[in-house]
């Protein structure tokens, strides 16, 4: 799929450099085509990092996508100069006035703290109300999708005892369901979070369903019954070494941290990592994508 990103955006070479079409505004003026319109609330500290891995996994579609970046106004973000979110970001004060066919809301590292307690969950939950209205389907990521979840259904995180931490395998629990069509009835996923939510509190809510779990990992896919919202506890954007990256930075902090599972070969962290989860991460979100954004948004539904 053509991605049409702002002029300058560094995920167009490191993309281009991949066979992905990424097209940028001036080119994509010439085409007399309505594309999908999809903004994405990045709340990770590595702003490019995730924003260079969501446009990688959205380019898997015929259907041109139009991105918009969101960055909130009441978070000062310390790991992404602020050039770079001047040129590629907007606050929700200058987007709220529009509507999109799809958002995505990206994880934080915020899990030590309460829900009530980030500094930014105000304007969180208006923009998650928002959404509502405004987008006609949402993907939540990780701290995103368990925000959603206890925001709109009251569906609590427990802490772990310590971090699930690699990649772990997985089945669906309804296969004929659209998101995941195409699937194999098992898939690996990477996870990296210090929290969970529990199955029998999605079970127990009638407007939720339960898609995906893992033996070892729990709750991976969650979906709202309406199927205008979708819940992903998992990391299925990552690259092939941002696991390791992650492993390797808190040895260097000297925090407490085991070797991911299932990801060096041989369980030896001087091994390259190995991948296993691009194929299902690529139809997740191509799935996503086709059955519930762009089959189902009307064509009118997107104004300027």
């Amino acid at each position: 799929m053509p991605i049409k990103v702002p002029v300058g955006l560094p995920a167009i070479d490191i993309l281009s450099k991949e066979d992905i079409f990424i097209m940028d505004e001036l080119r994509a003026t010439t085409q007399d085509i309505r594309p999908l319109r999809i903004v994405i609330l990045n709340l990770m500290p590595k702003k490019i990092e995730t924003e260079t891995q969501l446009l990688r996994v959205l380019g898997n579609s015929p259907i041109q996508v139009e991105v918009e970046l969101m960055q909130t106004s009441s978070h000062q973000s310390k790991n992404t100069s602020s050039e770079h979110l001047l040129a590629f970001y907007k606050t929700w004060d200058k987007l709220k006035s529009k509507k999109f066919d799809g958002m995505i809301i990206t994880g934080a590292p915020v899990e030590h703290l309460e829900f009530e307690e980030v500094d930014y969950w105000p304007e969180l939950c208006e923009i998650m109300d928002w959404a509502r209205t405004n987008v006609f389907s949402t993907f939540y990521i990780c701290w995103g999708a368990q925000a959603a979840l206890y925001y709109h259904y009251g569906v609590k995180k427990y802490p772990l005892g310590e971090k699930m931490f690699g990649v772990f395998e997985h089945k669906t629990t309804d296969p004929s369901h659209s998101l995941l069509h195409g699937f194999d009835e098992l898939f690996y996923a990477p996870h990296s979070r210090h929290t969970e939510i529990r199955a029998h509190d999605i079970e127990k809510d009638s407007r939720l369903q339960l898609l995906s779990v893992s033996e070892e990992a729990g709750v991976y896919i969650a979906a709202a019954r309406d199927q205008t919202q979708f819940f992903v506890t998992g990391h299925s954007e990552y690259d092939r070494d941002t696991l390791a990256g992650e492993y390797f930075r808190d040895l260097d902090r000297n925090l407490p941290i085991k070797i991911p599972a299932n990801y060096f070969p041989g369980n030896d962290p001087k091994n390259p990592p190995q991948i296993r989860w691009r194929a299902h991460s690529n139809l997740l979100f191509f799935n996503w994508i086709n059955y519930f954004v762009y089959q189902r948004t009307p064509y009118d539904f997107v104004v300027s």
